[in-house]
């Protein structure tokens, strides 16, 4: 019989939290640059809250699905976005704070933003909790 150490066990999964956090943001990505609104909106709790990059402040899923079906259909026409996950803090085993390098490409160029990602892990699955869009005025 092979005995793997705890340390071994924990650090593979934290890894693995960590992947499936990274996948969260890159559906994020994927569901923006594809103007998908719902696979946007299905990555939220019920209950979430979303602060847009213009300062929206949404309270639930319902309103951030009102919101994002109003501006996502033509609202990344001629532009792209990237996300990288910067940090992840686990604030609990099924709660993390995620900090995000979000770059939009225009055509007047890059814009950078920070989003902050609060997340929750439900029945196995990563979901937005409290989000904050921020912009970058130095990077």
């Amino acid at each position: 019989m092979i005995l793997m150490s705890t340390t071994i066990i924990d650090e593979q999964a934290h890894e693995a939290e960590i992947a499936a956090i990274k996948q969260v943001v890159a559906v994020v990505e994927h569901s923006q640059n594809n103007e998908l609104p719902d696979e946007f909106v299905g990555l939220f709790r019920a209950d979430a809250i979303w602060t847009t990059g213009g300062g929206k402040r949404l309270f639930g899923r319902d309103a951030i699905s009102t919101f994002t079906h109003q501006v996502l259909p033509g609202g990344m026409q001629g532009s792209t976005v990237s996300f990288e996950v910067e940090h992840v803090l686990f604030i609990r085993p099924d709660v993390a704070a995620v900090k995000v390098r979000q770059v939009y490409q225009t055509s007047d160029g890059p814009e950078v933003g920070t989003p902050l990602f609060v997340m929750a892990k439900e029945d196995g699955q990563w979901r937005l909790t409290a989000c904050q869009n921020t912009s970058v005025l130095d990077d």
